[in-house]
């Protein structure tokens, strides 16, 4: 059974959290103080634990407010998306999804799908947050999010299925006046003892493990300088002189004037963006985006 009055004593909860002073609390929520405060002492009690050090500078989280403090506020967030959902159902609505993206996939893959999607549902609402790749199956798996666009490939659980939707040729990012930028093409094995500027394996695991397996097949164990958060970085990196990198062609257009671009001798393609879905969760929606995706790829 929905306990309302602890659902209401949390939101009380967050709101003096958040401003730090009673005072403020309540003229934010529409009330006055001593309710408030008597409010918040009722939820300390029940929780036999005390959550704020007041003072007359304000109200301070204990070390247990502070830790309560992002579970209440994910909490919080869940009560809007359910209160946003109920709001829909009675409009009429017929629905919301969750979309979780890298930033390069909101650039090239989504403005096309979230058009589509407006003009066959005109109703459904989409909710789009940026993740890394590496956030992209636990997203799914817990049900955070309906679909992942990412740089994502291979086995990735028994429960994600995945489609690859964008494929690039890798090229190698150089100083303009490196040794190796006067080749036309330039052979893997040639960078066994350069420094690499690499794509954070924290950020995308599989695309940081494969580049790794690429360059051991070509005998050698890369020597990473740097691990930066995009590809974008990479170049940036490469301009100040920290070491070459192996990028998607289609970055060429980001290179300043001292950064050049040559090709392999090995003609080596990454999956650039993939969309996932937790095909355990049956939904005709997510079914019919794939299914669309899937005819365009």
């Amino acid at each position: 059974m929905i306990n309302f009055r602890l659902i209401r004593h949390l939101w009380l909860f967050l709101a003096v959290a958040e401003e730090q002073n009673f005072g403020r609390a309540a003229k934010r929520l529409g009330m006055s103080q001593p309710p408030l405060s008597e409010q918040i002492q009722v939820l300390e009690q029940a929780l036999k634990v005390k959550l704020f050090e007041r003072s007359r500078r304000g109200a301070k989280l204990t070390p247990v407010g502070t830790a309560i403090l992002p579970a209440v506020r994910k909490f919080a967030e869940q009560l809007e998306r359910l209160e946003l959902a109920v709001d829909e159902a009675l409009a009429g609505q017929s629905g919301m999804l969750t979309i979780g993206a890298i930033s390069t996939a909101m650039f090239d893959v989504l403005p096309g799908l979230i058009e589509r999607l407006k003009e066959d549902y005109p109703h459904l609402t989409v909710s789009v947050r940026e993740i890394d790749s590496v956030e992209a199956v636990p997203a799914l798996e817990a049900g955070d999010i309906d679909l992942a666009f990412a740089r994502l490939d291979g086995d990735l659980g028994d429960s994600i299925q995945s489609l690859p939707l964008l494929e690039d040729r890798l090229m190698l990012a150089l100083p303009s006046d490196h040794p190796l930028a006067a080749r036309t093409r330039i052979s893997l094995a040639s960078l066994s003892n350069e420094p690499l500027v690499m794509f954070s394996r924290k950020v995308s695991p599989v695309y940081f493990d494969n580049l790794i397996a690429t360059c051991r097949a070509s005998g050698f164990s890369p020597r990473v300088l740097h691990e930066v958060r995009s590809v974008a970085s990479q170049i940036a990196f490469v301009s100040y002189g920290q070491g070459i990198a192996l990028v998607p062609a289609s970055l060429k257009k980001l290179a300043p004037a001292n950064v050049v671009f040559r090709a392999l001798s090995e003609k080596l393609n990454v999956v650039t963006t993939a969309v996932a879905w937790n095909a355990n969760r049956s939904n005709p929606l997510i079914e019919a985006i794939i299914a669309r995706l899937s005819a365009k790829a």
